[in-house]
Parts: C-alpha cells; sequence; structure tokens
C-alpha cells in the first residue's frame, strides 16, 4: 500500500538541499548572523517580488501583525480599544495579533465557498468604533476586491494582509498579494509555500514611516544602538534563514504553479457526493494552494478512512477562535457558517514533490469511501 504524510518537509527541501547547504555555509563562515548581507538582499528580493517600496524581515508571522498594529498605535492611527474587523475563520495567530495590542476583534463570517472572509458583510459590521479591516489570505486563496478597498476608503479604514499562507499569491488585476493594502504580514514557517527551516516573518508596506516604526519596534524599540525611544521587541530573521529563503524563493512561482496543476488534477479525478471539493477561481494565480481543503459531513470517519488506506490528512482548523478557551469571552458568539466548516474541513496531501499518479491514488481513495 502507497504511503502519504500530509506534507514531508524532507521531500520538499530534498529537491535544492545542495544550494541551502551552500548557503548556510556561506553564512557560518561569514562570521555575521544576525541584520547582515544576507538580511538586506532577501528584503530587497522581496521588494522586487511583491512590487513594494519597504520590507521589514521580523522573526515570524504573528510578530510581523503585532508589529503593524503596534507601530499604528505609536504613530496614532490606532490606539487601544478600537475595532479590528478579522475573519472568524482563521488561524488564532490573526487575532492574538489584535488582542495583544489591546485592540478589539470584529469577527466576520466567511464565504462557505472560497472559506475567505465574506466581504459583502464588512460593512454590516463597521461601528463607531471600527478602525481597521484585517483580511486573511487563507489556504493561499487572494481575499482581495475593488468592493473592499472602496469599504476601506469610505470609511478611513485601515487595510491589513495576513499573508501568511499566500506569497505569491494574485489579486485579480495581477497585483500579489501582500502588495495590497496598507501593509502586510508574512510568515516563513516552514510547512508555507516559501518556508524557512525555522522560524522567519517579513512585514512588507508602502508606507515608509510605518516600515521605519516597525524596524525600530523588532529591534527592542530603537533606530540606534542602545538609545530606544519605545517599547519594543526583539524581532529579527537571522543571516541563516535569509539565506535559506533566498535559495527558495527562485522556485515559488514555478511551485505555486506546480500546486494550482495538482489542485485542478484532485478536482477532475474526485467524483464523490460525500466531499465537497473547494471552489476553483476563475483567475488563475489568485489561490496558490497552501492547503488543499474538502469537506464532509462525518470527518473523523473519513479521516480514519483515509489514514488506514495510507493517506494522512489533517484539519485546518478544529475549533475557530471565538471558540478557544483563550477567547472565553467570545465563546457565546454564534458564526454557524465559521462553526459549519470547522466542523467539516478536511486537508489533503498537496506539495509540489507529488506526481499525477499520486493524485490519482489519494483521489481514488476519496472515491472509495463510504459513510
Amino acid at each position: 500500500m502507497k504511503s502519504y504524510e500530509l506534507l514531508s518537509l524532507q521531500k520538499l527541501n530534498s529537491r535544492y538541499a545542495d544550494e541551502l547547504k551552500e548557503a548556510a555555509c556561506r553564512v557560518i563562515d561569514s562570521g555575521w548572523y544576525l541584520r547582515g548581507e544576507e538580511t538586506d538582499a532577501l528584503e530587497h528580493e522581496m521588494a522586487l517580488y511583491l512590487g513594494v517600496p519597504y520590507v521589514v524581515s521580523v522573526a515570524n508571522g504573528l510578530d510581523a501583525l503585532r508589529l503593524i498594529l503596534k507601530a499604528y498605535i505609536e504613530l496614532h492611527r490606532l490606539q487601544p480599544g478600537d475595532e479590528v474587523i478579522v475573519p472568524a475563520n482563521t488561524f488564532i495567530a490573526s487575532v492574538l495579533a489584535v488582542t495583544d495590542c489591546g485592540l478589539v476583534p470584529r469577527f466576520v463570517e466567511p464565504s462557505v465557498y472560497t472559506h475567505n472572509l465574506d466581504i459583502s458583510l464588512i460593512e454590516p459590521n463597521i461601528t463607531p468604533h471600527t478602525r481597521a479591516i484585517m483580511v486573511v489570505h487563507l489556504y493561499g486563496r487572494a481575499c482581495w476586491s475593488a468592493e473592499l478597498e472602496q469599504i476601506a476608503r469610505n470609511h478611513n479604514l485601515l487595510l491589513i494582509e495576513d499573508n501568511a499562507q499566500a506569497l505569491g499569491a494574485l489579486c485579480d488585476d495581477g497585483r500579489r498579494t501582500g502588495s495590497l493594502g496598507d501593509a502586510a504580514g508574512t510568515s516563513f514557517y516552514p510547512g508555507k509555500n516559501l518556508g524557512a527551516l525555522g522560524d522567519a516573518g517579513m512585514v512588507t508596506t508602502h508606507d515608509k514611516e510605518l516600515a521605519d516604526m516597525v524596524r525600530a519596534l523588532g529591534n527592542y524599540g530603537g533606530y540606534q544602538r542602545y538609545k530606544y525611544d519605545y517599547k519594543g521587541l526583539n524581532s529579527r530573521l537571522d543571516e541563516l534563514q535569509a539565506t535559506l529563503l533566498r535559495v527558495k524563493l527562485r522556485y515559488l512561482d514555478d511551485e505555486n504553479r506546480y500546486r494550482d496543476s495538482l489542485a485542478h488534477m484532485y478536482n477532475s479525478f474526485v467524483r464523490t457526493p460525500l466531499c465537497t471539493l473547494p471552489h476553483l477561481p476563475q483567475v488563475q494565480g489568485t489561490h496558490v494552494w497552501h492547503q488543499y481543503v474538502i469537506r464532509t459531513r462525518h470527518r473523523d470517519a473519513f479521516m480514519q478512512y483515509m489514514s488506514s488506506n495510507g493517506v494522512v490528512t489533517g484539519i485546518h482548523y478544529p475549533i475557530p477562535p471565538h471558540k478557544q478557551l483563550a477567547y472565553k469571552e467570545y465563546n457565546a458568539l454564534s458564526l454557524p457558517v465559521t462553526e459549519q466548516l470547522a466542523g467539516e474541513v478536511v486537508s489533503v496531501p498537496i506539495a509540489p514533490y507529488l506526481t499525477e499518479d499520486d493524485i490519482r491514488y489519494i483521489a481514488d481513495v476519496i472515491n472509495n469511501y463510504v459513510e
């Protein structure tokens, strides 16, 4: 029987292992391990890739979002107690960034088709206290539209992207996620489409004042050594992760296109009414398939069946933020679409080392599932 992990980082990175080892040796031999030439080069290359003038590397994706919000508070564009609209269907980090800064999340339901924030529901949820919208490009699918931009303009709201899962994705007009809003936070967690070999993150923006503030706050709160103007954090990307990311960035677009072809294969090969397949976007490149997520009513039985046939699956995510013990103050909220998705979603393997034969095998296993 064939065997498939949900994701093998060893297989993912083995295809450019020699380049990664060479790059790592270059950093080791340099004797410089934080805020050096490799980090500067990565920031420059990412600015060119995304089409943004300002890039600030940080320690991880959560810090990227936290630092954006903290910077806006220091710049007096936000203040503690302000509301930030967030998708109810997201990983908890999106919400943690908001509450860590003393801001208030206002949860908005997703579209049952895209699993992303339902943009048509934003305006009814704006209150006199709302100051920002955080969109999450969940699973790699861009969540953006002209309507979203118009809503932000009409209500003078900041637009912040959680781009942790979608680096390389496009919106309909060809701009890349991470370059669309006032600022964006990206994660390079190892399992991401562009993953480091450890934690890493980045802030991207068109706003120099914001970028300068983010860099200061991530450097303990100072622009100069031993001189601190703000109460900051230690959140810096190291040289080793920067050089490894530079290697892998060269492959990102090709791998994202290949992931898209795998997703289309799944949607062609899977033919069971017991599973709801992800909605394919009309514009190619607007989804980079960080996860391929299906839905099924009897999820536990389905996952056990898949495992017994050699296919490991996962859940992204089984408990929405408003139902987590950490947010018990929101546990009484009723968000039925979010809760339905949380009870039905299943991630199946999708990675650029898989072949058409692999997808056919996994699809056949899915097709043979019976309740």
